[in-house]
């Protein structure tokens, strides 16, 4: 139940307004009236923990307060809403080092509660695998874990003008069909992503995202992938930021560790590519081919990110073979890489502003596959 008092004071008369765990203060407020001041506390936040890999735990903030928003920090300091330190809680997070979170909750009309605090002491050594997800299903055609992935669904374009639905598992909105999924585990430890066209120029596939389940801060992320060579194929495996809520895009943070669109084109670039890309705020945009002789994108590879603070790194294969790196000091624009965790994607666009539309050539159904996404220690 919310707690109110009203209060009124005359012109110039002065209200102190407790400031607790360091947020929201009101030191000294002037004025003829100031009404609904709290008295009411927002319940401390809990912190629990699932085990990951080799010490990393996945940390999950929760207020029993309804209506409560969580800060909370990794560098020991007091969550204060606003500071470049703090941040708002979008969902759960891998911890796989040495820190400790502090959390608050604040809930509309309530001040904030007290600090809730846990150390982390892994000690996990550089390189060590933390985090995986090896798509082992238990038949043939199964749901990818549901504790993992989530889905964007809908034809809105994206953004990109693209042309597929995108569909959620079991979905049965027109035009998915259950029946055929979009998304699937099978028995062999390998996710498929399908683009099927239902009808004429109709197009189903799916968008997997780790949105609000699963969410990391630095490491070095990879996937081992055999990516579709069509025309109007545009596979891909992503990261944005958790606070795209707040922020919105691109302020968010956009880091692309793989993007590939039609296929091998000799007529255009004469090879085959993939591509690496940031994107942020204030025109902050790069982007890199990768394309050594011989390279096709329709083989299995392992495409690989290496994110440390201020610096991206993207790699093919093993993470000794870099063939871009991007720095905060060398980059133009608002470089948000270094404001909170992001969550990853794994889609297959049909269509769009790159790769263009379909044609006759298309291949029915096309796929991308993915082995394993794995997340290791810097």
């Amino acid at each position: 139940m919310r707690k109110t008092a009203r209060m009124k004071k005359t012109a110039r008369a002065t209200l102190l307004v407790v400031m607790v765990s360091g947020l929201f203060v009101c030191g000294s407020c002037q004025g003829s009236t100031v009404s609904s001041v709290s008295t009411g506390l927002s319940t401390v936040p809990s912190i629990s923990t699932t085990s990951a890999r080799n010490g990393a735990v996945v940390v999950t903030l929760s207020s029993t307060t309804s209506g409560a928003k969580l800060y909370y920090t990794l560098d020991g300091s007091v969550p204060v809403q606003n500071s470049p330190q703090t941040l708002t809680y979008e969902g759960p997070f891998l911890v796989a080092s040495n820190l400790t979170v502090q959390a608050v909750a604040i809930a509309p009309g309530l001040v904030a509660s007290a600090t809730v605090s846990q150390s982390f002491q892994p000690n996990i050594p550089s390189g060590t695998l933390v985090w995986s997800d090896e798509f082992t299903g238990s038949s043939s055609v199964d749901q990818p874990n549901p504790q993992t992935w989530t889905y964007d669904t809908g034809n809105s374009g994206f953004g990109n003008q693209e042309l597929e639905n995108y569909c959620a598992w079991n979905s049965s909105a027109a035009p998915c069909d259950p029946a055929n999924p979009n998304a699937y585990t099978d028995a062999g430890g390998i996710l498929h992503i399908v683009a099927r066209p239902p009808a004429a120029k109709v197009y189903t596939s799916a968008r997997l995202k780790s949105q609000g389940l699963f969410s990391f801060q630095y490491g070095r992320i990879e996937a081992r992938l055999k990516l579709p060579e069509s025309q109007g194929m545009w596979p891909a495996f992503w990261l944005l930021g958790s606070n795209i809520a707040t922020v919105n895009w691109p302020a968010c943070g956009e880091l692309d560790v793989m993007e590939h669109i039609n296929g091998s084109n000799p007529a255009n670039e004469g090879y085959d590519w993939v591509q690496g890309s940031i994107h942020g705020s204030n025109n902050l945009n790069g982007g890199t081919q990768y394309h050594p002789t011989s390279f096709s994108a329709a083989a299995w590879h392992t495409y690989g990110m290496i994110w440390s603070k201020g610096e991206i790194q993207f790699y093919v294969d093993s993470p000794s073979n870099i063939y871009a790196t991007f720095t905060a000091a060398t980059q133009t624009g608002t470089w948000p890489f270094d404001s909170g965790p992001e969550f990853i994607l794994l889609n297959l666009a049909v269509g769009g502003s790159w790769p263009g539309s379909p044609d006759a050539t298309t291949v029915f159904p096309s796929e991308m596959q993915v082995d394993y996404v794995r997340l290791y220690t810097n």
